[in-house]
């Protein structure tokens, strides 16, 4: 059975009293409180109570209930509790508070922020993502607060459940399964194995095409005039083209009735077009998560369609040299494209100089 510990409360700390008025002993007041002995001795000797028994005897009244007074008690441990034992890190130290608010308002998780203090400076400026998490909620309610967690990505406090619908989709013709991908696909070894997806705008009416390669997580985004098949192949098609063809091999997507012309775009592009099992997004995790990083610069409630393919070349590259977790804390690019990719001079391009 788990343990679990609670202070005491007031009332508690009210029969403390009174049972020492009547005399009782500690254990015995641990007994009627259905607390360890130590609870309530610990208790006694915060606040200044000695017993009596142990005391040399003095002319005039003892003190009452032995000097332990459960409303001043009270008081003490509400004051201790909104009082942190040590100062936080990020409130002492304006210089490292600063840097974190800078790494947050360039796209960068409190996780990367984390890790990317480290990497660029040294183990003094090393902060948790939990520290950052607690000093964004820390503050008190206002615009700056709002502003600060307008940087999160989700900008809320809770995860929302996701629920799944009914799908209406049909079936798409001459499709090849998942399930007969080639196994370096899933190994993750040879670079040039995409994942795609469209996500969607306001009211489903816009759209743009996401690519993400599986070894390297590199974005690539696509600029599509509607969601349907003709569209998807024309976009999809073009970018893909850009990319070098040794790093094009294979693309696995979703049953979207948008992908209907694949085997166009195979020809197009001399990639194999694998398509996942229905409601099973974890076939394609790597893109699911990237389509909820994109959410942070397109949102679900915009109008897709008023972006060009330049801007999509900037939010991807925004994703591409961000640090991540996963790549051990490298950037897509620095693994994608190292011969054009300097992490550091990009760094210190986009953070100002330490004073």
């Amino acid at each position: 059975m788990k343990k679990t510990y609670t202070h005491l409360s007031v009332e508690e700390r009210a029969v403390i009293q009174v049972r020492l008025e009547q005399g009782a002993s500690v254990r015995a007041i641990a007994r009627t409180l259905a607390r360890s002995p130590a609870t309530v001795s610990r208790e006694l000797a915060r606040n200044g109570w000695r017993n009596p028994a142990r005391r040399p005897r003095r002319r005039g009244r003892p003190p009452l209930a032995g000097g332990y007074r459960a409303t001043s008690a009270q008081k003490r441990a509400r004051r201790l509790a909104a009082t942190p034992r040590r100062p936080r890190k990020l409130t002492s130290d304006p210089w490292l508070w600063g840097r974190v608010v800078e790494l947050l308002s360039t796209g960068h998780s409190p996780e990367q922020v984390s890790a990317l203090l480290v990497r660029m400076h040294s183990e003094h400026a090393r902060v948790s993502h939990e520290t950052i998490y607690t000093a964004l909620y820390a503050l008190p309610r206002g615009a700056l607060r709002r502003e600060l967690i307008g940087l999160l990505r989700q900008r809320r406090t809770r995860r929302r459940p996701r629920s799944q619908g009914a799908d209406r989709r049909g079936r798409i013709p001459n499709m090849t399964s998942i399930h007969l991908r080639p196994p370096e696909v899933d190994e993750r070894v040879i670079p040039g194995h995409w994942e795609g997806d469209l996500i969607k705008g306001a009211r489903n009416a816009s759209a743009v095409g996401t690519l993400v390669e599986r070894t390297s997580l590199f974005v690539s985004l696509v600029k599509v005039d509607n969601a349907s098949a003709q569209a998807a192949v024309a976009g999809f098609s073009g970018v893909l083209n850009r990319i070098d063809a040794q790093r094009r091999l294979s693309l696995t997507y979703d049953q979207g009735k948008e992908m209907a012309q694949h085997e166009q775009l195979s020809r197009n592009t001399g990639m194999t077009v694998y398509f996942a099992d229905p409601h099973s997004p974890w076939q394609r995790g790597i893109n699911e998560n990237t389509n909820g990083l994109l959410r942070q610069y397109l949102p679900k409630g915009a109008d897709l369609s008023v972006f060009s393919q330049n801007e999509l070349d900037d939010i991807a590259w925004r994703l591409n040299t961000r640090i991540r977790k996963s790549l051990g804390w490298k950037c897509p690019a620095e693994l994608f494209i190292p011969d054009d990719f300097d992490m550091k001079a990009h760094y210190e391009k986009i953070v100002a100089p330490r004073p």
